[in-house]
């Protein structure tokens, strides 16, 4: 895990309307490391998640004020490409949501999207996209059938290498193994491990279990606050605040 913070987040507020959704949220997410959000439904952390791409742009009557930070360059700032800052800050949803187009093409559209027509080049991309999600080996006979073949865990996987394609800096994962059986989240979770050696790994997660097996800092959502955020090992051996405890032994969960 690197000391560099690769995401601050400063006095972040979101408001649906007239619901306060997100209540002056403060951050630092390292870089090289994996960090979850954790807490029970309707807490706004899958909200929060889509702050840091701008995905709630996509949503009606969404104001949000404060700052995000990414390497020091406010993504808020009206200057920014939007379309650049997701190339850099990918995402994979909840439900694996492969193209209905085959598995080369699923891990390639990205990278053409950007420009790259030089099908050497392609090839390798997908080769090493397709590794970085641990699926190469599965899939390499099949590139060019669908990838809606694939088993739910595969397709989640060709949802990472979609998104690695472009070479991101940073992922967010949005409860990415809340769909899946328990092998295939196994997978997923060994490859968040290895993710974070190239990339920086924000996790949205249910599960407490998996928050401590996978991340290195773990952030508490309740009711739009953010009510604990520290090292994961430190905050689950000593509980510091009496919402968080009554969330580890279940009342909120």
């Amino acid at each position: 895990m690197s000391n560099k913070i690769k995401v601050k987040v400063e006095n972040l507020n979101l408001y649906y309307g007239e619901n306060h959704a997100l209540k002056d949220v403060s951050m630092d997410i390292q870089e090289n490391a994996v960090t979850a959000f954790i807490g029970p439904s309707g807490c706004g952390k899958s909200t929060f998640l889509k702050t840091l791409n701008r995905m709630n742009d996509l949503v009606d009557c969404v104001r949000i004020d404060g700052k995000v930070l990414l390497d020091g360059e406010d993504i808020y700032d009206p200057g920014v490409d939007t379309t650049n800052l997701r190339k850099k800050v990918g995402m994979v949803f909840q439900q694996p949501n492969p193209f209905p187009m085959s598995i080369y093409d699923n891990i390639a559209y990205g990278p053409r999207v950007h420009g790259i027509r030089d099908k050497k080049k392609l090839d390798q991309i997908v080769e090493e996209s397709l590794r970085g999600a641990a699926i190469f080996d599965e899939v390499k006979d099949r590139l060019k059938k669908s990838a809606m073949g694939l088993s739910g865990g595969q397709q989640q996987r060709i949802c990472i290498a979609r998104a690695l394609a472009v070479q991101p800096e940073v992922l967010l994962m949005d409860e990415p193994t809340s769909a899946l059986d328990p092998i295939s989240t196994a997978k997923i979770e060994e490859l968040m491990e290895d993710l974070k050696k190239k990339y920086t790994v924000i996790v949205v997660t249910h599960n407490m279990q998996q928050a401590t097996r996978v991340s290195d800092q773990t952030a508490f959502f309740l009711v739009g606050e953010m009510v604990e955020f520290g090292d994961t090992k430190q905050i689950f051996s000593y509980p510091q605040d009496k919402r968080t405890e009554d969330y580890i032994t279940g009342r909120f969960g």
